[in-house]
């Protein structure tokens, strides 16, 4: 199989689609946090994604019937892998974990994208990224044991909640890449989020999220911080992510994972929130991790 070259032009489109994303899966955990203000984690979870699911309709249901069944049940799993568990995640995450230690471990999705490439997938990998998934992963450990006032202590099992959600978002984009390269992006974000959209409508109306909206201060703008949230950061950022996974490759499109943990912290420190030097350590570990295994993969050269 031939390296994939791409032209100037994809290239130019492909680092314009990583910044937009960046800035806005950056400012998603402090969306995530305002909408906890009032919602519980289940509620912001499925509550994203019903206004995801809502804005995308009319393009789904336009085009719903025209896949084959295999592809829909594709687009079924990125649904409930890509979607509903990782939000549901880090909405539990975020009751405890500061947002912008969720933006910073969010940079681990490249780590898992490549073992799936490589152990599914059957990608080449040098001994380089190697070095950097060891070295990733021991950042993640730095930053697993690490208690709300910096200090070293027990594990943290809420930093694992966003590690599992990590691992969810490599095995979407890793399918998005294998068998959906050939359906346009709006598509498979519509289709993708038509297929869970209404279980977690139907599960929003049996909590008592209505009561609360009613009844609790500062409902309405937490309904709103979730709404931009469910637009903007789900649906909108969905399509591009998944025109960035088609024009490129899986590995590219995790770099996203660089810039974003610096605009969750800037959002994390105008919000107030303390970060310790041991956290800066913990991402500097983790992001040099990153660099190593993305430096000279290509997941488009040749199969093992």
């Amino acid at each position: 199989m031939n390296v994939k070259r791409f032209s100037r032009q994809s290239d130019l489109t492909a680092w314009v689609l990583l910044i937009i994303l960046s800035l806005i899966w950056g400012s998603s955990y402090i969306l995530i946090k305002r909408g906890l203000d009032v919602y519980t984690p289940e509620q912001v979870g499925t509550m994203r994604l019903t206004f995801a699911f809502l804005i995308l309709l009319p393009t789904a249901l336009k085009n719903v019937f025209r896949l084959p069944g295999n592809k829909l049940l594709v687009l079924f799993l990125i649904g409930l892998v890509g979607n509903i568990l990782p939000y549901l995640l880090f909405s539990y995450a975020q009751t405890v974990l500061a947002s912008s230690v969720t933006g910073i471990l969010n940079a681990l999705t490249p780590i898992f994208a490549m073992l799936i490439a490589v152990f599914i997938f059957k990608y080449k990998i040098r001994g380089m990224q190697i070095a950097g998934m060891l070295l990733g992963f021991s950042g993640i450990l730095l930053l697993s044991f690490i208690d709300e006032t910096g200090v070293l202590g027990s594990i943290n099992i809420y930093v694992w909640l966003v590690i599992i959600a990590t691992l969810c978002y490599a095995v979407s984009l890793n399918l998005i890449k294998a068998y959906l390269s050939d359906i346009r992006s709006v598509i498979v974000s519509a289709v993708s989020l038509l297929s869970v959209g209404p279980i977690c409508m139907a599960y929003l109306f049996t909590t008592d999220f209505i009561h609360r909206f009613n009844t609790v201060p500062g409902s309405g703008m937490s309904m709103l911080y979730i709404a931009i949230l469910g637009i903007v950061g789900t649906a909108f950022a969905m399509i591009l992510y998944t025109k960035l996974i088609q024009i490129t490759d899986a590995i590219f499109a995790t770099t996203v994972t660089y810039m974003l943990p610096i605009v969750s912290i800037i959002w994390g420190l105008l919000d107030g929130e303390i970060l310790y030097p041991v956290h800066y350590a913990g991402m500097l570990i983790i992001l040099s991790g990153v660099y190593l295994i993305n430096k000279n993969f290509n997941i488009n050269k040749s199969k093992a």
